[in-house]
């Protein structure tokens, strides 16, 4: 189980130092892998039908589905420029190496956990959320703050396991058809915005307020 909370905290770092959109998506795509094997790690170790479906989800919906869904869009609008940065990537990977023992010390000393693999994937999950708000917040682009919200949900799954076992499986049933509707929109939106601006760069969109 530990390798594979490392494997989706490392790719949440890279996400952070991606300079480019193709990039952003595979380190996605790559964590989200992380995060299947953990549920399915999950699911074998419990026996749940439950967590072998949403295993199953994951597998189709941020492996796959979602991953290619966006790729096609940097494709279709040629946008595999940078993504566009407020913080150049060695301050923000500190600031993500910081977010991460920020949570670790909120678990160790805030939350009473009798394990330590919780402790461990709790504090994993927390880190991964709030650098999925930094990316939301701290880049550019359009689609790589739809790849932070994406990260933050992935954080969410993780910290739901960690807390109580999961959600309830219809919740998470529910969950995962939202984001994928959220993503078709905003993908749709993105597509709409570049083709009236001709660019998806957020920071320029303040000038329709002048």
């Amino acid at each position: 189980m530990y390798i594979f909370l490392i494997g989706i905290i490392i790719m949440a770092y890279f996400m952070v130092i991606a300079k480019r959109m193709m990039s952003l998506i595979a380190s996605f795509r790559v964590q989200s892998v992380f995060l299947f094997l953990a549920t399915l790690f999950m699911a074998m170790k419990e026996k749940s039908p439950e967590l072998y479906i949403l295993a199953g989800l994951l597998l189709l919906l941020k492996v796959i589905l979602i991953p290619n869904f966006l790729s096609n869009i940097v494709k279709k609008l040629k946008m595999n420029e940078g993504i566009g940065m407020f913080l150049n990537p060695l301050f923000s990977l500190l600031i993500a190496v910081f977010l991460t023992y920020l949570s670790y010390m909120f678990t160790t000393r805030i939350i009473a956990f009798k394990a330590e693999a919780q402790v461990i994937s709790f504090a994993v999950s927390l880190s991964v959320t709030m650098i999925g708000l930094f990316i939301m917040i701290f880049r550019m682009k359009a689609l790589s703050q739809v790849v932070g919200f994406l990260v933050m949900e992935n954080g969410l799954f993780l910290a739901a396991s960690a807390l109580a076992g999961g959600m309830p499986f219809f919740v998470e049933i529910v969950i995962f058809m939202d984001v994928f509707v959220s993503v078709i929109i905003f993908g749709m939106f993105i597509y709409k915005i570049n083709k009236l601006f001709t660019h998806i760069d957020v920071s320029k969109l303040n000038t329709l307020r002048r």
